[in-house]
């Protein structure tokens, strides 16, 4: 029997590609020249598409394959992928959710390092500035109210973290969890001005584009600070830039943006802001397991067995 054929849609872990490679007939759209050619005249070809939260997969290209039955993700994130069309044509979508450990690790390093100001300690040191000036006072967290937006898994591991910490937790989400003690806000502006930091940590999408605006930025206060582990897209950038120049809030520590990579911005020149590229869940162990869920995903289906991690799946 011929080895199933996919289609990778953009460059993946080497250790990933690689296994995909000796188990499969792998197509790499990014290598094809004429991508709109190959895909009009072998798409039907395609019974697997692997693709990541960058690229994901939208209504041109799954039209694209007639055969296609299965999306395996690498990553977290669906809001690239159509699932409508997806679920129209019974494809079978996956992902890679258990990324909430280092996720959350990266929460509390952003909070420590803005609250802390461990960068701008970092610089003062190194540019020589020690033996001239103080260095200013940073903000404890022990005692504070930490505001998470998102009490999904990565939530919920930023909250343990927090509580060890010292912290009060408090929560914003469309429901109430019944299985925590954590005090839950159904307004986020009233969690906002109540919170000493807001993490983010809830989905991206069209639903919550710019949740983070003028107003629950002015609801934090000129004490408090924002981190944003989340998608770039729910926070309306320019109000954050705003406020972080103007004092409405004391500082910022973020791994997203709302246009990635981010080359020329304002936040750059801030001494209040934390910048990182995106590398909240991007550890060595993190990505390989990832990507084991991927081919195990991908083997599930083929032999008929029951997904490792489906959004949906036929019946």
């Amino acid at each position: 029997m011929s080895p199933v054929e996919i289609l990778v849609v953009g460059p993946l872990l080497p250790a990933l590609q690689e296994s995909l490679d000796r188990e499969y007939s792998v197509q790499k759209l990014w290598e094809i020249p004429n991508r709109e050619g190959y895909l009009r005249e072998q798409g039907a070809s395609i019974r697997a598409l692997v693709t990541t939260f960058i690229h994901g997969a939208d209504t041109a290209l799954i039209q694209s394959l007639p055969n296609l039955e299965i999306i395996a993700s690498y990553g977290v994130g669906l809001e690239r992928i159509d699932l409508d069309t997806a679920c129209q044509r019974v494809i079978q979508v996956t992902t890679t959710p258990d990324i909430q450990e280092p996720v959350a690790d990266t929460a509390i390093a952003l909070l420590l390092a803005v609250t802390r100001r461990i960068c701008e300690g970092d610089r003062y040191v190194k540019a020589g500035q020690w033996p001239q000036r103080a260095f200013p006072f940073g903000t404890e967290l022990g005692g504070k109210t930490c505001g998470i937006v998102g009490l999904g898994r990565i939530g919920r591991a930023i909250a343990r973290r927090a509580e060890a910490f010292g912290m009060r937790i408090a929560y914003h989400g469309p429901n109430a969890k019944s299985d925590v003690s954590y005090r839950y806000y159904d307004d986020l502006e009233t969690l906002a001005k109540e919170a000493d930091f807001l993490i983010l940590a809830l989905p991206g999408g069209a639903e919550t584009r710019h949740l983070i605006d003028a107003r629950i930025l002015t609801a934090l206060g000129p004490s408090a600070f924002l981190v944003n582990v989340a998608r770039g897209s729910v926070v309306d950038e320019q109000a954050l830039v705003e406020a972080l120049q103007t004092g409405k809030i004391a500082g910022a520590g973020l791994d997203v943006f709302e246009h990635e990579p981010l080359t020329e911005s304002p936040l750059m020149q801030l001494e209040n802001v934390v910048l990182l590229p995106h590398i909240a869940s991007a550890t060595t162990e993190t990505r390989h397991a990832m990507g084991e869920v991927v081919l195990a995903n991908l083997k599930a289906h083929f032999t008929g067995q029951q997904l490792i991690t489906p959004i949906f799946q036929r019946e």
